[in-house]
């Protein structure tokens, strides 16, 4: 458990969180759209997953 804990406090993992948290705001104050909320978040969790999943060696 603590070792899930340290792996979730990186550098990715922080700017990850804190774009998410950024956009959700800015999305229910109706400063963007939906589709760039979506576009942007879109992309951030596709790099975020995509890099663990060839940091761990690929799909399985």
């Amino acid at each position: 458990m603590k070792q899930r804990l340290l792996k979730l406090i990186t550098v990715k993992s922080l700017v990850t969180l804190a774009l998410t948290s950024v956009f959700c705001t800015l999305s229910v104050r109706d400063n963007i759209s939906v589709q760039e909320f979506l576009t942007v978040f879109t992309v951030v969790i596709s790099f975020y997953f995509g890099t663990q999943a060839e940091k761990n060696g690929g799909t399985k």
